[in-house]
């Protein structure tokens, strides 16, 4: 329904009203309006903190509805989004004028990362039933779920003094446990049957698929409540440079030609991979290239921005890591099943890879250096949105409060999202496990969640000794069930440990006598079966304290045949751990 035509059709004259009445009948249809609806009289006495809109004349409401449709066609939502904001706001001022007898609440789900898209929607939402009286008081609260420790707080979220009920972060209730998610909706489900309040419930999460997941075994609830959905866009390339370039003319008039076509194609190849809030784009982008410029902005304000490798350059620089010989095979098959899925398409009914991964492995054989590359070769191969990889311990995940562990966790995700979480020494999240309300088991099963809900938009690796790995997935089988490979780092050989030694020296462009490495032999055969032994760390320990030995030997010389030869009695082991 066109909004010039709904207003000419319907508000020209007195005598149009039967019209008017078909018109609702049909809107009622596109809205799937029953008489299920709980009927509310509007009490006027309660709606003393809004503004009465009877005494508003039909061009004051025609302005504001334009005001408002305006708004609503310049937000980043589908089509259908737009079309059911418009439809509620119809609905609303039709109800306001007694043309409509039924109230609707209209709880509705938002989905979308972008706070700034959501602060706008919500916007116009409250601010369409306040103005046109469809709920009796003004307050909007909003609660996030990451903060909920008890179901009673649905109480003092459902107050008598709030109309507008802002429900975020509905990841902190997926992370409780299912007796607590059902008593949680069917207390809000009880608050919404209320005929006595009138409460609209907006729930914002990033996609659809976290709001079943907090549904479970409540579907009913979600479908007798939840009718409506409103479902943002990602802007578009063009969208966001007009943005910021318009940004940074009011900011600066001192913007040189290059720059435009600088912009746009820094903007082209960094935008589409950015998975974030689109916002936080665009404010990261116009802070760092004013920090950049200097008397004019040019070309040179634009950040720089890392180059793609090829996949065989990035396998290259696998290959050429000492040993790894069974992780390297078991890449290469892993980058084969990608693009075999991707050059066949539909051809081939091939179930997305879950590339969910343990590494097995003492200290020092390569696990991290091996996520960064993975990271890499997921990104080159379009699998994961951005090149990075977020690195961190339980310590990074696990709060010291009640209530603060799950937020802490889901903040870790959201930071990785897009790339690879790399989570060192994992087995020390199953400490406490089988203790009850343990903050590590918390932490896992927020983990465990977040694997499930975004399992195509990162990856988790999960790292650490091996016999306290299998001690850690043992002690959880949600993980084991999530993890689509396991990659086993063996110790080193003495001759790969050589192999490493030589390779540090000869890249700081030392020359190693014969006689050096023999005793760096012989340390390894004497330190590579202690306990703490760290493998690749311990010959960087030993190449370290041996530079800090030679500069000691070779103070006063001058030659620099002496001041870059590594001798025998260079190599040093001082205060090395046995």
């Amino acid at each position: 329904m066109e909004t010039k035509n709904f207003f000419k059709d319907v508000y020209d004259d007195f005598f149009g009203i039967e019209k008017l009445k078909k018109e609702n009948e049909k809107l009622r249809e596109e809205l799937n309006i029953t008489d299920d609806y709980p009927k509310i009289e509007v009490n006027n006495e309660d709606n003393q903190n809004i503004e009465n809109t009877t005494n508003l004349s039909k061009q004051e409401k025609d302005k504001k509805m334009v005001e408002l449709f305006e708004l609503i066609d310049n937000l980043y939502v589908t089509e259908e989004s737009k079309n059911t904001l418009k439809k509620m706001i119809e609905y609303a001022r039709k109800y306001s004028e007694d043309l409509e007898k039924q109230y609707i609440p209209f709880n509705m789900c938002i989905y979308t990362n972008d706070k700034d898209l959501m602060s706008k929607i919500i916007d116009i939402v409250n601010d369409s039933v306040i103005y046109f009286s469809y709920v009796r008081r003004a307050d909007c609260v909003q609660a996030s779920l990451y903060t909920l420790e008890k179901v009673d707080a649905v109480e003092e979220i459902y107050s008598e003094k709030n109309s507008i009920i802002v429900l975020k972060d509905i990841e902190g209730l997926n992370s409780q446990e299912q007796l607590f998610k059902d008593k949680f909706w069917h207390r809000i489900n009880e608050k919404n049957e209320d005929e006595n309040n009138k409460w609209l419930t907006l729930i914002i999460a990033n996609n659809k698929e976290i709001v079943n997941q907090s549904f479970e075994k409540n579907e009913d609830i979600q479908e007798s409540m939840f009718k409506f959905e409103i479902v943002g866009v990602k802007p578009d390339v063009q969208d966001v440079y007009q943005e910021v370039l318009e940004k940074l003319q009011e900011t600066a008039n001192n913007i040189e030609e290059d720059f435009s076509i600088a912009l746009l194609d820094y903007i082209s190849t960094t935008y589409p991979n950015y998975t974030k809030s689109v916002t936080e784009y665009k404010n990261k982008l116009i802070q760092q290239i004013l920090f950049n410029k200097k008397e004019t902005i040019n070309k040179d304000a634009i950040p720089e921005y890392e180059k793609e490798k090829t996949t065989e350059e990035i396998f290259a620089e696998l290959n050429s890591l000492v040993g790894l010989t069974k992780v390297k095979q078991v890449l290469q098959d892993l980058v084969s099943l990608i693009e075999l899925k991707e050059k066949a398409k539909d051809d081939l009914k091939i179930k997305n890879t879950n590339l969910h991964m343990v590494f097995l492995g003492n200290p020092g054989t390569g696990k991290t250096t091996v996520a960064r590359i993975i990271a890499e070769i997921l990104y080159n191969l379009k699998y994961v949105k951005q090149n990075k990889l977020i690195e961190v311990s339980s310590k990074d995940l696990v709060a010291e409060y009640v209530g603060q562990t799950a937020p802490k966790t889901m903040e870790v995700v959201q930071k990785a999202m897009g790339g690879v979480l790399f989570i060192d020494e994992a087995y020390s999240l199953a400490s406490g496990h089988g203790q009850g309300n343990s903050y590590n088991e918390e932490a896992i099963a927020t983990l465990i969640q977040a694997m499930e809900n975004y399992r195509d938009e990162f990856v988790v690796i999960f790292a650490g000794y091996t016999k306290e790995m299998q001690d850690f997935l043992n002690s959880n089988s949600g993980i084991v069930s999530r993890i689509g490979y396991t990659l086993e780092f063996d110790d080193y050989t003495e001759d790969e440990l050589i192999e490493i030694f030589k390779s540090m020296t000869s890249k700081a462009g030392f020359v190693v006598e014969d006689e050096a490495i023999e005793k760096v032999r012989e340390i390894i055969k004497e330190y590579k079966d202690s306990e703490n032994f760290g493998n690749a760390r311990f010959i960087r320990n030993v190449y370290e304290k041996s530079i800090i030995k030679h500069a000691s030997n070779t103070k006063g010389k001058k030659s620099k045949k002496v001041l870059k030869t590594i001798k025998k009695e260079d190599i040093s082991v001082e205060n090395l751990l046995k």
